[in-house]
């Protein structure tokens, strides 16, 4: 309680002021702008109204003509996989999946910043996750060498800081020992690679990479989880996975929003191109004021240090109208809190000229310079000097 009134000021850290109906939202995960899209409404519409014949039951009971199963098969397809299961998550996914192909005696190997539901996947397995330093295929090399063949586990967008994954190294260090990959596409699945199939396909690794696991709450605005699975261990995997045995299955409105959701993002060139647009001109601006960035994706992540600097630059983001997220422990680590901004095909011009003016207005109250993050940065551009 003492830390939560010193360093929270006696609130939520991740409750800023409400967002009025000008405000400009940089705090969700609609990549490519689908709330709302008519086809997919209309789907969502259609199912609710006359799907009125089914069972809420565990997935595990689901025949293969069942919506879900097609659903599921679709996606696999799309990927380029035989197979896949959906879950209530992403987070369901990552934890089923490493429960069933992870034991006692299977080192997992995990990228430091990835999500949190790999973590807590390993340790489901009753297995101790084994950290490498962010995307570092030679420490992920010695480690194997030591300990030998496992599961190796990584993002292919990490979350918190938007940086890309080193994804053909990974995959090469993987196969020198001999050892299963897994590649968490939730925040590349409909923003990367042909037709939207994400970094694994954009890279040509996809037959390389054993399981691929996604969010469908963030490219695909929706509300479930997706992994990929050869077609002799589905069933096997689904009775080992605690979180697809003991929740229940999508309702048929998801489904039907899903499936439309799919045919909607295969063809949705244009909204990638926006996109990426988009986060050309933001990150590009934000640098040129001072603001410290990793990565190149579609996440701005404005460390700021400390967690009270980071509710000071929330809070002057806000009284600006711009909206993003604080991410703090136990998404980052203590004292690398920031707000996370998150762009999107939908934002017009006006808006994002608009967050620029905001980072430009602010600069001089928040610092962003002085933050450890540019120190660190600084540091980093002497040595390769």
């Amino acid at each position: 309680m003492a830390y939560y009134r010193e360093h929270w000021g006696g609130r939520l850290i991740l409750h800023g002021r409400p967002a009025g109906s000008d405000a400009i939202r940089l705090d969700g995960n609609d990549y490519l702008g689908l709330t709302g899209h008519p086809e997919i409404a209309k789907a969502i519409i259609t199912a609710t109204r006359h799907d009125t014949e089914f069972s809420i039951q565990s997935g595990a009971f689901l025949l293969e003509d069942h919506p879900s199963r097609l659903l599921e098969k679709s996606f696999a397809r799309w990927i380029g996989k035989e197979d896949g299961l959906l879950c209530q998550s992403g987070y369901a996914a990552n934890v089923g999946l490493l429960q069933a192909i992870a034991d006692e005696g299977t080192p997992v190997y995990i990228d430091n910043l990835a999500h949190m539901s790999i973590w807590e996947g390993a340790r489901a397995a009753h297995t101790k996750p084994q950290g490498f330093r962010h995307n570092d295929p030679d420490h992920l090399n010695r480690l194997m060498a030591h300990d030998g063949p496992g599961v190796v586990v990584v993002d292919s967008v990490y979350s918190t800081i938007g940086t890309r994954c080193r994804l053909p190294e990974i995959v090469d260090v993987a196969e020198c020992h001999r050892s299963m990959i897994v590649v968490d596409e939730s925040h590349s699945l409909g923003t990367h690679g042909p037709r939207g199939s994400g970094l694994c396909a954009e890279h040509g690794l996809t037959h390389r990479v054993h399981f691929i696991t996604t969010s469908l709450a963030k490219a695909f605005a929706g509300r479930a989880g997706f992994f990929t699975v050869p077609v002799g261990l589905r069933d096997y995997v689904l009775m080992q996975s605690f979180p697809n045995i003991f929740s229940s299955c999508l309702l048929p409105h998801e489904v039907a929003g899903l499936a439309a959701t799919l045919g909607v993002v295969r063809q949705a060139t244009e909204r990638r191109h926006l996109l990426w647009r988009n986060v050309r001109r933001l990150r590009t601006a934000f640098a040129g004021l001072g603001y410290p960035l990793q990565g190149t994706e579609q996440i701005l992540a404005l460390e700021a240090g400390p967690e009270s600097e980071s509710i000071i630059l929330r809070d002057a983001l806000e009284a600006h109208g711009v909206f993003g997220a604080i991410f703090c422990a136990p998404a980052t680590s203590r004292n690398r809190s920031m707000v996370r901004l998150t762009v999107s095909a939908a934002l017009t011009d006006s808006e994002i000229d608009r967050v620029i003016e905001v980072a430009r207005e602010i600069a001089p109250q928040v610092k962003p310079w002085t933050w450890p993050a540019a120190r660190r940065a600084a540091v980093r551009s002497a040595a390769a000097a």
